[in-house]
Protein backbone atom coordinates (compact mmCIF):
# COMPACT_ATOMS: atom_id res chain seq x y z
CA UNK A 1 0.00 0.00 0.00
CA UNK A 2 1.24 3.51 -0.76
CA UNK A 3 1.56 6.33 1.75
CA UNK A 4 -1.88 7.68 0.90
CA UNK A 5 -3.56 4.45 1.92
CA UNK A 6 -6.36 4.76 4.44
CA UNK A 7 -6.24 2.43 7.43
CA UNK A 8 -9.33 0.78 8.94
CA UNK A 9 -9.38 -1.03 12.30
CA UNK A 10 -12.09 -3.65 12.88
CA UNK A 11 -12.36 -4.50 16.57
CA UNK A 12 -14.04 -7.81 17.38
CA UNK A 13 -13.91 -11.02 15.34
CA UNK A 14 -17.49 -12.18 15.71
CA UNK A 15 -19.79 -12.48 12.71
CA UNK A 16 -20.23 -8.69 12.46
CA UNK A 17 -16.50 -8.01 12.36
CA UNK A 18 -15.91 -10.89 9.94
CA UNK A 19 -18.59 -9.53 7.62
CA UNK A 20 -17.00 -6.09 7.57
CA UNK A 21 -13.54 -7.52 6.94
CA UNK A 22 -14.80 -9.73 4.10
CA UNK A 23 -16.80 -7.10 2.22
CA UNK A 24 -14.26 -4.34 2.83
CA UNK A 25 -11.49 -6.53 1.44
CA UNK A 26 -13.67 -7.63 -1.49
CA UNK A 27 -14.49 -4.06 -2.53
CA UNK A 28 -10.92 -2.87 -1.98
CA UNK A 29 -9.49 -5.58 -4.24
CA UNK A 30 -12.23 -5.30 -6.87
CA UNK A 31 -11.86 -1.53 -7.25
CA UNK A 32 -8.18 -1.15 -6.45
CA UNK A 33 -8.91 1.14 -3.53
CA UNK A 34 -6.03 2.39 -1.37
CA UNK A 35 -7.46 0.90 1.83
CA UNK A 36 -5.90 -1.52 4.29
CA UNK A 37 -7.59 -3.06 7.30
CA UNK A 38 -6.67 -4.88 10.47
CA UNK A 39 -9.06 -7.12 12.39
CA UNK A 40 -8.41 -7.48 16.14
CA UNK A 41 -9.85 -10.33 18.21
CA UNK A 42 -8.85 -10.83 21.84
CA UNK A 43 -9.61 -14.56 21.76
CA UNK A 44 -7.46 -17.03 19.88
CA UNK A 45 -10.37 -17.97 17.60
CA UNK A 46 -12.78 -16.00 15.46
CA UNK A 47 -16.56 -16.31 15.41
CA UNK A 48 -17.64 -14.82 18.73
CA UNK A 49 -20.53 -16.91 20.06
CA UNK A 50 -20.37 -19.29 17.10
CA UNK A 51 -18.65 -22.42 18.37
CA UNK A 52 -19.17 -25.95 17.01
CA UNK A 53 -17.95 -29.01 18.90
CA UNK A 54 -17.05 -32.14 16.92
CA UNK A 55 -17.03 -35.18 19.22
CA UNK A 56 -17.54 -38.84 18.20
CA UNK A 57 -19.15 -37.84 14.91
CA UNK A 58 -21.60 -35.35 16.49
CA UNK A 59 -21.92 -31.75 15.30
CA UNK A 60 -22.80 -29.86 18.47
CA UNK A 61 -23.47 -26.13 18.44
CA UNK A 62 -22.38 -24.59 21.72
CA UNK A 63 -23.73 -21.17 20.76
CA UNK A 64 -26.31 -20.31 18.07
CA UNK A 65 -27.38 -23.30 16.01
CA UNK A 66 -28.91 -21.70 12.91
CA UNK A 67 -30.29 -18.56 11.31
CA UNK A 68 -33.61 -17.53 9.81
CA UNK A 69 -33.76 -18.52 6.14
CA UNK A 70 -36.01 -15.60 5.18
CA UNK A 71 -33.29 -13.12 6.20
CA UNK A 72 -31.14 -13.50 3.11
CA UNK A 73 -27.86 -11.83 4.07
CA UNK A 74 -26.43 -14.89 5.86
CA UNK A 75 -27.08 -17.33 3.01
CA UNK A 76 -25.77 -14.72 0.56
CA UNK A 77 -22.50 -14.48 2.48
CA UNK A 78 -22.35 -18.28 2.68
CA UNK A 79 -22.54 -18.46 -1.11
CA UNK A 80 -19.83 -15.79 -1.39
CA UNK A 81 -17.41 -17.97 0.58
CA UNK A 82 -18.26 -21.20 -1.23
CA UNK A 83 -20.65 -22.85 1.20
CA UNK A 84 -23.83 -22.80 -0.87
CA UNK A 85 -23.91 -26.60 -1.18
CA UNK A 86 -23.34 -26.99 2.57
CA UNK A 87 -26.54 -25.15 3.54
CA UNK A 88 -29.23 -27.33 5.12
CA UNK A 89 -32.77 -26.56 6.27
CA UNK A 90 -34.02 -27.85 9.59
CA UNK A 91 -36.43 -30.78 9.56
CA UNK A 92 -39.90 -29.69 10.54
CA UNK A 93 -41.96 -31.40 13.20
CA UNK A 94 -44.27 -30.81 16.10
CA UNK A 95 -43.04 -28.40 18.78
CA UNK A 96 -44.41 -28.35 22.30
CA UNK A 97 -44.85 -26.12 25.32
CA UNK A 98 -44.11 -27.60 28.72
CA UNK A 99 -46.75 -26.44 31.18
CA UNK A 100 -46.93 -28.10 34.56
CA UNK A 101 -45.66 -31.61 33.93
CA UNK A 102 -47.24 -32.04 30.52
CA UNK A 103 -46.08 -31.32 26.97
CA UNK A 104 -48.77 -29.56 24.94
CA UNK A 105 -48.44 -29.35 21.13
CA UNK A 106 -48.17 -25.79 19.87
CA UNK A 107 -51.48 -25.26 18.05
CA UNK A 108 -51.29 -25.50 14.27
CA UNK A 109 -51.53 -22.14 12.53
CA UNK A 110 -49.95 -20.23 15.42
CA UNK A 111 -47.51 -17.67 14.02
CA UNK A 112 -45.17 -16.60 16.80
CA UNK A 113 -48.00 -17.56 19.14
CA UNK A 114 -50.71 -15.63 17.32
CA UNK A 115 -53.57 -17.96 16.30
CA UNK A 116 -54.59 -17.90 12.61
CA UNK A 117 -56.64 -21.14 12.47
CA UNK A 118 -59.80 -21.62 14.51
CA UNK A 119 -59.77 -25.43 14.78
CA UNK A 120 -56.37 -26.07 16.42
CA UNK A 121 -56.81 -23.11 18.74
CA UNK A 122 -60.31 -24.13 19.81
CA UNK A 123 -59.31 -27.73 20.58
CA UNK A 124 -55.94 -27.21 22.28
CA UNK A 125 -55.75 -27.97 26.00
CA UNK A 126 -52.93 -25.48 26.47
CA UNK A 127 -55.46 -22.74 27.32
CA UNK A 128 -58.67 -22.69 29.33
CA UNK A 129 -61.98 -21.89 27.61
CA UNK A 130 -61.89 -18.43 29.19
CA UNK A 131 -58.35 -17.86 27.93
CA UNK A 132 -59.44 -18.79 24.40
CA UNK A 133 -62.40 -16.41 24.53
CA UNK A 134 -60.14 -13.60 25.75
CA UNK A 135 -57.65 -14.19 22.92
CA UNK A 136 -60.45 -14.29 20.32
CA UNK A 137 -61.52 -10.82 21.51
CA UNK A 138 -58.52 -9.50 19.58
CA UNK A 139 -60.74 -9.61 16.49
CA UNK A 140 -62.96 -6.88 18.01
CA UNK A 141 -60.58 -4.85 20.20
CA UNK A 142 -59.59 -1.45 18.75
CA UNK A 143 -55.95 -0.52 18.22
CA UNK A 144 -54.11 -0.27 21.52
CA UNK A 145 -50.75 1.22 20.43
CA UNK A 146 -49.53 4.76 20.08
CA UNK A 147 -47.59 4.79 16.79
CA UNK A 148 -44.96 7.05 18.35
CA UNK A 149 -44.63 5.34 21.71
CA UNK A 150 -42.60 2.23 22.55
CA UNK A 151 -43.95 -0.34 24.99
CA UNK A 152 -43.02 -3.78 26.25
CA UNK A 153 -43.77 -6.90 24.23
CA UNK A 154 -45.75 -8.23 27.18
CA UNK A 155 -47.90 -5.12 27.49
CA UNK A 156 -48.69 -5.13 23.78
CA UNK A 157 -49.66 -8.81 23.56
CA UNK A 158 -51.54 -8.88 26.88
CA UNK A 159 -53.77 -6.04 25.69
CA UNK A 160 -54.49 -7.85 22.44
CA UNK A 161 -54.64 -11.54 23.40
CA UNK A 162 -54.86 -11.71 27.20
CA UNK A 163 -52.56 -13.04 29.90
CA UNK A 164 -53.13 -16.76 29.43
CA UNK A 165 -52.06 -16.99 25.79
CA UNK A 166 -49.11 -14.69 26.52
CA UNK A 167 -47.87 -16.64 29.55
CA UNK A 168 -48.31 -20.10 28.06
CA UNK A 169 -47.33 -19.58 24.42
CA UNK A 170 -46.10 -16.14 23.35
CA UNK A 171 -43.75 -15.68 26.31
CA UNK A 172 -41.90 -19.00 25.80
CA UNK A 173 -41.65 -18.37 22.05
CA UNK A 174 -40.50 -14.76 22.08
CA UNK A 175 -38.54 -14.42 25.31
CA UNK A 176 -36.43 -17.45 24.43
CA UNK A 177 -34.89 -15.60 21.51
CA UNK A 178 -33.52 -12.90 23.81
CA UNK A 179 -33.39 -14.88 27.09
CA UNK A 180 -35.36 -11.91 28.34
CA UNK A 181 -38.49 -10.78 30.17
CA UNK A 182 -41.17 -9.90 27.62
CA UNK A 183 -42.75 -7.50 30.11
CA UNK A 184 -39.57 -5.41 29.86
CA UNK A 185 -38.33 -6.10 26.34
CA UNK A 186 -39.02 -3.37 23.78
CA UNK A 187 -41.66 -4.04 21.14
CA UNK A 188 -40.13 -1.60 18.65
CA UNK A 189 -36.59 -2.97 19.04
CA UNK A 190 -37.47 -6.67 18.90
CA UNK A 191 -40.66 -7.31 16.89
CA UNK A 192 -41.80 -4.01 15.33
CA UNK A 193 -43.63 -6.01 12.65
CA UNK A 194 -46.37 -6.85 15.15
CA UNK A 195 -46.90 -3.16 15.84
CA UNK A 196 -47.12 -2.61 12.08
CA UNK A 197 -49.69 -5.41 11.74
CA UNK A 198 -51.87 -3.79 14.39
CA UNK A 199 -51.56 -0.37 12.78
CA UNK A 200 -52.52 -1.76 9.38
CA UNK A 201 -55.14 -4.39 10.24
CA UNK A 202 -56.11 -3.48 13.84
CA UNK A 203 -56.49 -7.17 14.79
CA UNK A 204 -53.34 -9.28 15.12
CA UNK A 205 -55.28 -12.46 14.33
CA UNK A 206 -56.84 -11.06 11.17
CA UNK A 207 -53.65 -9.30 10.13
CA UNK A 208 -51.43 -12.37 10.52
CA UNK A 209 -53.99 -14.50 8.72
CA UNK A 210 -53.88 -12.12 5.74
CA UNK A 211 -50.09 -12.30 5.71
CA UNK A 212 -50.08 -16.06 5.02
CA UNK A 213 -49.41 -16.67 1.31
CA UNK A 214 -52.20 -18.49 -0.49
CA UNK A 215 -51.28 -22.03 -1.59
CA UNK A 216 -51.02 -22.66 -5.33
CA UNK A 217 -54.04 -24.20 -7.03
CA UNK A 218 -52.06 -27.31 -7.93
CA UNK A 219 -50.15 -28.45 -4.89
CA UNK A 220 -47.18 -30.68 -5.59
CA UNK A 221 -46.51 -33.15 -2.78
CA UNK A 222 -43.24 -32.08 -1.19
CA UNK A 223 -41.66 -32.13 2.20
CA UNK A 224 -42.13 -28.69 3.77
CA UNK A 225 -38.93 -26.71 4.29
CA UNK A 226 -37.99 -25.52 7.72
CA UNK A 227 -37.64 -21.87 8.69
CA UNK A 228 -33.97 -22.13 9.62
CA UNK A 229 -30.66 -22.81 7.90
CA UNK A 230 -27.37 -24.20 9.11
CA UNK A 231 -24.41 -26.03 7.56
CA UNK A 232 -23.64 -29.74 7.25
CA UNK A 233 -20.42 -29.21 9.21
CA UNK A 234 -21.87 -26.71 11.66
CA UNK A 235 -21.74 -22.95 11.94
CA UNK A 236 -18.02 -22.95 12.70
CA UNK A 237 -17.46 -24.05 9.10
CA UNK A 238 -19.03 -20.71 8.09
CA UNK A 239 -16.57 -18.81 10.25
CA UNK A 240 -13.65 -20.85 8.93
CA UNK A 241 -14.67 -20.24 5.32
CA UNK A 242 -14.90 -16.48 5.84
CA UNK A 243 -11.53 -16.47 7.61
CA UNK A 244 -9.97 -18.45 4.75
CA UNK A 245 -10.97 -15.66 2.37
CA UNK A 246 -9.31 -12.95 4.47
CA UNK A 247 -5.75 -11.72 4.14
CA UNK A 248 -3.91 -13.67 6.83
CA UNK A 249 -1.65 -10.72 7.66
CA UNK A 250 -4.69 -8.52 8.36
CA UNK A 251 -6.19 -10.81 11.01
CA UNK A 252 -4.84 -10.50 14.55
CA UNK A 253 -6.07 -13.22 16.92
CA UNK A 254 -5.18 -13.15 20.60
CA UNK A 255 -4.80 -9.36 20.40
CA UNK A 256 -7.44 -6.97 21.68
CA UNK A 257 -7.91 -3.25 22.15
CA UNK A 258 -7.84 -1.48 25.52
CA UNK A 259 -8.55 2.11 24.57
CA UNK A 260 -9.64 4.22 21.59
CA UNK A 261 -8.96 7.96 21.40
CA UNK A 262 -9.59 10.42 18.60
CA UNK A 263 -6.68 12.68 17.74
CA UNK A 264 -6.84 16.35 16.82
CA UNK A 265 -6.57 15.47 13.10
CA UNK A 266 -9.63 13.18 13.44
CA UNK A 267 -7.55 10.00 13.16
CA UNK A 268 -7.83 7.40 15.91
CA UNK A 269 -5.23 5.99 18.21
CA UNK A 270 -5.93 2.52 19.54
CA UNK A 271 -3.96 1.04 22.42
CA UNK A 272 -3.58 -2.71 22.07
CA UNK A 273 -3.47 -5.31 24.82
CA UNK A 274 0.21 -5.94 24.07
CA UNK A 275 1.01 -2.35 25.08
CA UNK A 276 1.54 -1.06 21.55
CA UNK A 277 -0.49 1.63 19.81
CA UNK A 278 -1.65 2.04 16.22
CA UNK A 279 -3.22 4.92 14.29
CA UNK A 280 -6.20 4.47 11.97
CA UNK A 281 -8.38 6.68 9.76
CA UNK A 282 -11.54 4.67 10.49
CA UNK A 283 -12.47 2.38 13.37
CA UNK A 284 -15.45 0.06 13.69
CA UNK A 285 -16.20 -1.55 17.05
CA UNK A 286 -18.25 -4.78 17.09
CA UNK A 287 -17.55 -5.99 20.64
CA UNK A 288 -20.13 -6.58 23.44
CA UNK A 289 -21.51 -3.34 24.82
CA UNK A 290 -19.56 -3.31 28.11
CA UNK A 291 -16.29 -3.98 26.26
CA UNK A 292 -17.03 -1.16 23.80
CA UNK A 293 -17.85 1.19 26.68
CA UNK A 294 -14.52 0.42 28.39
CA UNK A 295 -12.57 1.20 25.20
CA UNK A 296 -14.35 4.55 24.88
CA UNK A 297 -14.60 5.37 28.57
CA UNK A 298 -14.02 9.13 28.22
CA UNK A 299 -17.04 9.71 25.96
CA UNK A 300 -20.11 10.23 28.15
CA UNK A 301 -22.66 9.95 25.32
CA UNK A 302 -21.91 6.20 25.24
CA UNK A 303 -23.18 5.72 28.79
CA UNK A 304 -26.21 3.71 27.57
CA UNK A 305 -23.82 0.87 26.75
CA UNK A 306 -23.06 0.74 30.47
CA UNK A 307 -26.73 0.79 31.44
CA UNK A 308 -27.84 -1.88 28.94
CA UNK A 309 -28.31 -5.14 30.90
CA UNK A 310 -27.17 -8.55 29.68
CA UNK A 311 -28.31 -12.04 30.58
CA UNK A 312 -26.09 -15.06 31.18
CA UNK A 313 -27.17 -18.35 29.64
CA UNK A 314 -25.76 -21.85 29.28
CA UNK A 315 -26.32 -24.56 26.70
CA UNK A 316 -26.31 -28.19 27.78
CA UNK A 317 -25.86 -30.78 25.02
CA UNK A 318 -26.55 -34.42 25.96
CA UNK A 319 -25.74 -37.44 23.77
CA UNK A 320 -27.64 -40.71 24.34
CA UNK A 321 -27.82 -44.03 22.51
CA UNK A 322 -31.35 -44.11 21.08
CA UNK A 323 -32.15 -47.40 22.81
CA UNK A 324 -31.47 -45.77 26.19
CA UNK A 325 -34.24 -43.20 25.76
CA UNK A 326 -37.44 -44.58 27.23
CA UNK A 327 -39.62 -42.23 25.19
CA UNK A 328 -40.83 -41.96 21.61
CA UNK A 329 -39.73 -38.53 20.47
CA UNK A 330 -42.06 -37.44 17.68
CA UNK A 331 -41.32 -33.74 17.51
CA UNK A 332 -38.37 -31.36 17.44
CA UNK A 333 -38.42 -30.01 20.97
CA UNK A 334 -40.26 -27.98 23.57
CA UNK A 335 -40.32 -24.57 25.22
CA UNK A 336 -40.99 -24.08 28.91
CA UNK A 337 -43.68 -21.72 30.17
CA UNK A 338 -42.08 -19.22 32.55
CA UNK A 339 -44.47 -19.98 35.40
CA UNK A 340 -43.63 -23.69 35.32
CA UNK A 341 -41.39 -25.14 38.02
CA UNK A 342 -38.38 -25.92 35.81
CA UNK A 343 -34.84 -24.63 35.49
CA UNK A 344 -34.53 -25.39 31.78
CA UNK A 345 -36.08 -22.81 29.46
CA UNK A 346 -36.19 -25.03 26.36
CA UNK A 347 -35.02 -28.34 24.95
CA UNK A 348 -34.30 -29.14 21.31
CA UNK A 349 -34.38 -32.76 20.13
CA UNK A 350 -31.47 -31.93 17.87
CA UNK A 351 -31.24 -35.34 16.21
CA UNK A 352 -34.80 -34.79 14.95
CA UNK A 353 -34.36 -31.16 13.92
CA UNK A 354 -30.88 -31.37 12.37
CA UNK A 355 -30.17 -34.83 10.93
CA UNK A 356 -26.55 -33.91 10.12
CA UNK A 357 -25.82 -33.36 13.80
CA UNK A 358 -26.03 -36.91 15.09
CA UNK A 359 -24.58 -40.32 14.13
CA UNK A 360 -26.99 -43.16 13.34
CA UNK A 361 -28.39 -44.81 16.46
CA UNK A 362 -27.95 -41.79 18.74
CA UNK A 363 -30.02 -38.97 20.14
CA UNK A 364 -28.78 -35.45 20.85
CA UNK A 365 -30.70 -33.18 23.22
CA UNK A 366 -29.80 -29.52 23.62
CA UNK A 367 -31.15 -27.74 26.68
CA UNK A 368 -30.93 -24.14 27.79
CA UNK A 369 -30.74 -22.62 31.25
CA UNK A 370 -30.64 -18.99 32.34
CA UNK A 371 -33.04 -16.14 31.68
CA UNK A 372 -33.21 -12.47 32.59
CA UNK A 373 -33.45 -12.05 36.36
CA UNK A 374 -32.89 -15.77 36.92
CA UNK A 375 -29.47 -16.74 35.63
CA UNK A 376 -27.68 -17.79 38.84
CA UNK A 377 -27.65 -21.41 37.67
CA UNK A 378 -25.15 -20.47 34.95
CA UNK A 379 -22.54 -19.94 37.68
CA UNK A 380 -23.04 -23.38 39.20
CA UNK A 381 -20.65 -26.29 38.60
CA UNK A 382 -21.01 -28.58 35.59
CA UNK A 383 -22.14 -31.36 37.92
CA UNK A 384 -24.90 -29.21 39.42
CA UNK A 385 -26.15 -27.98 36.04
CA UNK A 386 -26.15 -31.53 34.66
CA UNK A 387 -28.07 -32.82 37.69
CA UNK A 388 -30.70 -30.07 37.42
CA UNK A 389 -31.17 -30.54 33.67
CA UNK A 390 -31.46 -34.32 33.90
CA UNK A 391 -33.99 -34.02 36.71
CA UNK A 392 -36.09 -31.67 34.60
CA UNK A 393 -35.88 -33.98 31.59
CA UNK A 394 -36.84 -37.03 33.65
CA UNK A 395 -40.08 -35.29 34.62
CA UNK A 396 -41.03 -34.89 30.96
CA UNK A 397 -39.29 -37.62 28.98
CA UNK A 398 -38.73 -40.42 31.48
CA UNK A 399 -34.97 -40.56 30.83
CA UNK A 400 -33.30 -43.05 33.16
CA UNK A 401 -29.82 -43.63 31.69
CA UNK A 402 -27.04 -41.04 32.03
CA UNK A 403 -25.82 -39.41 28.81
CA UNK A 404 -22.91 -41.02 27.00
CA UNK A 405 -21.27 -37.60 27.14
CA UNK A 406 -22.33 -33.98 27.57
CA UNK A 407 -21.10 -30.48 26.79
CA UNK A 408 -21.94 -27.47 28.96
CA UNK A 409 -21.13 -24.03 27.60
CA UNK A 410 -21.58 -20.85 29.63
CA UNK A 411 -22.17 -17.51 27.96
CA UNK A 412 -21.69 -14.92 30.71
CA UNK A 413 -23.57 -11.65 30.16
CA UNK A 414 -23.80 -12.56 26.50
CA UNK A 415 -27.41 -11.66 25.67
CA UNK A 416 -27.96 -7.88 25.52
CA UNK A 417 -31.46 -6.90 26.61
CA UNK A 418 -33.38 -4.51 24.39
CA UNK A 419 -35.48 -2.81 27.05
CA UNK A 420 -38.33 -0.38 26.34
CA UNK A 421 -36.85 2.71 24.69
CA UNK A 422 -33.85 0.80 23.29
CA UNK A 423 -34.30 1.90 19.68
CA UNK A 424 -34.60 5.56 20.60
CA UNK A 425 -31.48 5.37 22.79
CA UNK A 426 -29.47 3.58 20.09
CA UNK A 427 -30.56 6.14 17.48
CA UNK A 428 -29.35 8.93 19.80
CA UNK A 429 -26.08 7.11 20.54
CA UNK A 430 -25.30 6.57 16.85
CA UNK A 431 -26.06 10.20 16.00
CA UNK A 432 -23.68 11.36 18.72
CA UNK A 433 -20.99 8.95 17.54
CA UNK A 434 -21.39 10.24 13.97
CA UNK A 435 -20.92 13.87 15.05
CA UNK A 436 -18.59 13.62 18.06
CA UNK A 437 -16.41 10.71 16.84
CA UNK A 438 -16.65 11.08 13.08
CA UNK A 439 -15.01 8.08 11.45
CA UNK A 440 -15.87 5.63 14.23
CA UNK A 441 -18.73 3.14 13.89
CA UNK A 442 -20.44 0.67 16.24
CA UNK A 443 -22.28 -2.45 15.12
CA UNK A 444 -23.32 -5.89 16.33
CA UNK A 445 -25.64 -7.63 18.75
CA UNK A 446 -26.10 -4.75 21.25
CA UNK A 447 -27.66 -2.48 18.64
CA UNK A 448 -30.03 -3.73 15.95
CA UNK A 449 -30.62 -7.47 16.29
CA UNK A 450 -28.98 -10.53 17.84
CA UNK A 451 -29.34 -13.06 15.02
CA UNK A 452 -26.60 -13.85 12.52
CA UNK A 453 -28.39 -12.15 9.59
CA UNK A 454 -29.07 -9.07 11.74
CA UNK A 455 -25.39 -8.77 12.57
CA UNK A 456 -24.38 -9.42 8.95
CA UNK A 457 -26.82 -6.71 7.81
CA UNK A 458 -25.22 -4.26 10.22
CA UNK A 459 -21.76 -5.26 9.01
CA UNK A 460 -22.70 -4.68 5.37
CA UNK A 461 -24.22 -1.29 6.19
CA UNK A 462 -21.12 -0.13 8.07
CA UNK A 463 -18.87 -1.33 5.26
CA UNK A 464 -20.85 0.80 2.81
CA UNK A 465 -20.55 3.80 5.14
CA UNK A 466 -16.78 3.36 5.49
CA UNK A 467 -16.28 3.07 1.74
CA UNK A 468 -18.47 6.10 1.07
CA UNK A 469 -16.55 8.16 3.62
CA UNK A 470 -13.19 7.28 2.07
CA UNK A 471 -14.08 8.25 -1.51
Amino acid sequence: MNQESKRVAIIGGGITGLTIAYYLQKETLAKGLPIEYNLYELNNKLGGKIDTDYTKGFVIEKGPDSFLARKLSASKLAKEVGLEKELVYNDTGQSYVLKGNELYPIPGGAIMGIPTKIGPFATTKLFSPLGKVRAAADVFIPRTSDPNQDQSLGSFFRKRLGNEVVDNLIEPLLSGIYAGDIDRLSLMATFPQFHQVEQKHRSLILGMKKSIPKPPKIVQPAKPKGMFLSFKRGLSSFVDSIENHLDEDSVNKGLGVEKITQNADKSFEIRLTNGESETYDRVVVTTPQHVTRNMLREYDFLSYLEEMPSTSVATVALAFPLDKLDVEVTGTGFLVAKKSDYSITACTWTHKKWKHSTPEGYALLRCYVGRFGDDAIVNESDETILHVVLNDLKRTMNIEAPPEFYRITRWKESMPQYMVGHKQKIDYLKKKVATELQGLYVAGAPYEGLGLPDCIDQGEKVTEQILASLK
